[in-house]
């Protein structure tokens, strides 16, 4: 997708377009358009990570909240957004066996309760046994190193979410 398209985008359609690019979070997206022009997607990519960043540290947790647990309810029942459910599926959270199912519920629950946010990680860039090992081990954090590593995932995803909408919008041209 052209940038000069994007910057010409109204707002409702740049919030619909990006709106997701941060999991159930349009706001995020709605306060980037006044940024307009963006040189690229980078710049577009600077200012989300730099309104998350100006958040207090409820407001990143906010953000984490937004996140479905893996393999969790929202997979279950067929609610997750259409991007959760590419990445759920692309790191093997959609075939899990019954015991691998369990081990997930239960460390998606013990983790909640630990931070009071559910563990996110960068799906596509994992599968499920990096998950379950990376979900493990982060369990030994305490609440500020996890809230930011966290973000920092929450950070990949809407990279690879903004580089996914721009791919997807130049094939639908081809």
């Amino acid at each position: 997708m052209d940038i000069n398209v994007v910057n010409a985008l109204p707002y409702e359609d740049f919030v619909k377009l990006f709106g997701n690019v941060v999991e159930k979070c349009p706001l995020i997206s709605a306060a980037v358009w006044s940024h307009r022009p963006f040189k690229d997607l980078a710049d577009i990519e600077a200012h989300i990570t730099e309104f998350i960043h100006r958040l207090p540290d409820s407001g990143k947790e906010g953000i984490l909240r937004c996140h479905p647990d893996l393999a969790g309810r929202d997979l279950q029942s067929g609610t997750l957004t259409r991007e959760s459910q590419e990445e759920q599926s692309q790191a093997g959270m959609t075939t899990l066996d019954s015991a691998e199912f369990l081990q997930m519920y239960r460390l998606n629950s013990e983790y909640k309760e630990h931070f009071g946010f559910p563990f996110v990680i960068c799906a596509r860039l994992n599968n499920k046994a990096d998950i379950v090992h990376q979900l493990s081990e982060r369990l030994k954090n305490d609440r500020a190193t996890e809230r930011e590593r966290a973000i920092e995932e929450v950070k990949k995803i809407c990279s690879l979410r903004l580089r996914n909408i721009v791919l997807s919008e130049i094939q639908t041209k081809l």
